[in-house]
């Protein structure tokens, strides 16, 4: 009976444990409009891991759905900062930031103000 509830408690909780791979984490990520939204969401879900990417434009939030087990928060803050957008710590490099087009440029006051095109 002993061998029988010890064998019944691996078999539960092998379940359990499979079901904490997918871990869902929101961030802030510079960007102003869909041009930047469908660029920071190809560089998060090209990610091996991260099976969800969305950034919503008024907050600048990124909700992403990620398996801890492929990769981790860093390997996709890291691949948006390359694709030109920042991140909490990283930053992108000039010549991705520069890449971008006009309306994309973020850390200029004056982006915010031109046309965005979707």
């Amino acid at each position: 009976m002993k061998q029988l509830i010890i064998i019944l408690t691996i078999v539960m909780s092998v379940p359990l444990a499979a079901q904490d791979k997918n871990k869902k984490e929101v961030f802030t990520v510079s960007g102003n409009c869909a041009m930047c939204q469908k660029r920071i969401e190809k560089a998060a879900i090209e990610v091996k891991g991260v099976k969800y990417a969305s950034w919503d434009i008024p907050s600048k939030e990124l909700t992403i759905i990620m398996d801890e087990r492929k990769c981790n928060l860093d390997d996709v803050k890291k691949a948006i900062a390359h694709a030109g957008h920042d991140t909490e710590p990283y930053t992108a490099a000039d010549d991705s930031y520069n890449s971008l087009p006009p309306c994309c440029l973020y850390r200029d006051p004056e982006s915010i103000k031109m046309e965005h095109h979707k």
